[in-house]
Formats: structure tokens, sequence, C-alpha cells
């Protein structure tokens, strides 16, 4: 959801400490938390859910690697696992995971407020597919998961950054639609969603201009893995009542090639189906 949690400064006082995510990831990630005031049903959900649903990142210049996400652990079970960026006050996040039980979904956002919201809704929905960071996604990308670990990434409505200046500080940059190919397995989906019209000129352009050299992902033309259908938020709702289109982008990590004169699977998305 819009990354209101988050808020940002014009200094650049923060920035990756090692030479790989600075090339991967170019952009101002300087942020605070917002203090965002609890209810007394979220602060009573976030201390008693949170230490077994949640996980917290350091965050500022001195801060320090954060070790690898084990998500078998945490869920006790292996299952795909989906990360979804942004995830607000969770609506999206816990009907889509109680639809796809068979799925574990990790949802990352920095506003307090609506994780302990999702927490809630976990606890009432009786889901055990769902635990949370609260933190940079960056940060879960480049230290938390490794490559080819991921069956989907989710970015639904992320904060746009209206001002041409404050465009460096887009989640969606080509350094990161290139951490996140590689983290995907292949055959796993992106997907992205924005009310906002030139964010999502600026999305299409990116994804048309990856390194096909590099990790990447492509178009999906055949039947997802992942569940797709999204639940209307209050926030969606608003921007059509405003008149604002909701673009959405579905890619793929291309699956292997498969081995020179063998017919290939109809259902694979190849690179050679991107340069077509």
């Amino acid at each position: 959801m819009r990354d209101d949690g988050a808020v940002n400064t014009d200094s650049d006082t923060e920035q990756p400490h090692d030479a790989d995510r600075s090339r991967l990831y170019p952009r101002a990630t300087s942020f605070r938390f917002r203090r965002g005031t609890l209810t007394t049903g979220q602060r009573r959900n976030w201390e008693q859910l949170w230490p077994a649903l949640g996980r917290d990142l350091s965050f500022g210049p001195n801060r320090i690697d954060e070790p690898p996400l084990d998500a078998q652990t945490w869920f006790g079970r292996e299952a795909p696992l989906i990360i979804e960026v942004g995830s607000g006050t969770g609506i999206s996040t816990a009907a889509m995971a109680a639809a796809e039980p068979d799925a574990d979904v990790v949802a990352v956002e920095v506003y307090q407020p609506g994780l302990a919201q999702l927490l809630g809704l976990i606890d009432r929905g009786g889901l055990t597919n769902v635990r949370m960071i609260r933190g940079d996604a960056t940060v879960v990308f480049t230290e938390l998961v490794g490559p080819d670990s991921l069956t989907g990434v989710r970015v639904f409505f992320p904060d746009p950054w209206p001002k041409a200046r404050h465009h460096k500080r887009r989640f969606l940059q080509a350094g990161t639609i290139e951490l996140i190919a590689d983290r995907l397995a292949p055959g796993g989906i992106l997907h992205i969603a924005t009310d906002h019209a030139d964010y999502a000129l600026w999305i299409a352009e990116l994804l048309a201009t990856q390194d096909p050299s590099r990790p990447h992902v492509v178009p999906l033309t055949y039947e997802s893995p992942i569940l797709l259908e999204r639940p209307t938020t209050k926030f969606e709702g608003r921007a059509a009542r405003e008149g604002r289109d909701v673009n959405e982008f579905v890619y793929v990590k291309p699956l292997p090639r498969t081995p020179s004169g063998c017919d290939p699977d109809p259902t694979q998305n190849t690179d050679d189906e991107e340069e077509a």
C-alpha cells in the first residue's frame, strides 16, 4: 500500500553500505519511522502477537546486517513464499492470504499502526500463513532472502513521489526490478499495481528497458502460479471515484531454456518470447 508510514528526508544520510547494494539499488533510502498512535486494541495485538508473527529490522547509518530469513522455521512448514512490499493496513494482505492458504506471505511495512491492524485481521481470521517485517524492503531483498527463493513479489500502490526531484525515492527503480528478479525463482511472479499515471509510465519504461543479460522479468502469458485477484480497498475505491485508473503489471521470471532439439513447453515464458 502507499508508503505513508515512512517519513523521508531530503538529506541522504542513510546510504547502502556495500558496493553490490549500491549498484543494484541506486535510490535515496533515508527515512525514519513515523510514530503512529496505536489504539488500545492495536496495542494489545502488538504486545501479544508481534513477538511471534513480526520481526523488526534495524535502521539508520549504524545499522547491522540482518540474518537471513528462515521461512520454513518461522511458518513451521515449507511452502511457496510471497513477499508483499508496503502492506499498509493489511486489507489486501489478509484477504489474499485467506484465499491462498497453501502459500506463505511476508508483509513488509514501516507503519506500526498498519501492521497492528494486520495483526488483528490475522487473529480474527485465524490466518496461519502471514508474517510481518517492519523495516526497509530493500534490506529484505538484499540480506534476508537469497536468489531464486521467492514464488511471488507484490508491490501494490507504492508511494509515487510525484515531484520530479523526488523520483529518486521511488521504490521501483531499474536496480530494484533487477534485484527482485534475482530473488524470484524461475516462474516466479512480480505483480505491481499503481493508480498514479506518471508512475505507471515510469514502471512501464523500467520493465521495457531491462537488460536481458541480467536477472529480469517478462510479461506473463500463461496461468499465474499465485493469486492475482486483489480486493478493492477503500484507497482504491477513492481513486476510482476521483477518476484515477489502476494500472497493473504482471511479469514472470523466465523459466530455463529447454535442451536443444526438444519441443519447449508451451506454458514456458522464455527470453525468446520476450524478443519476439
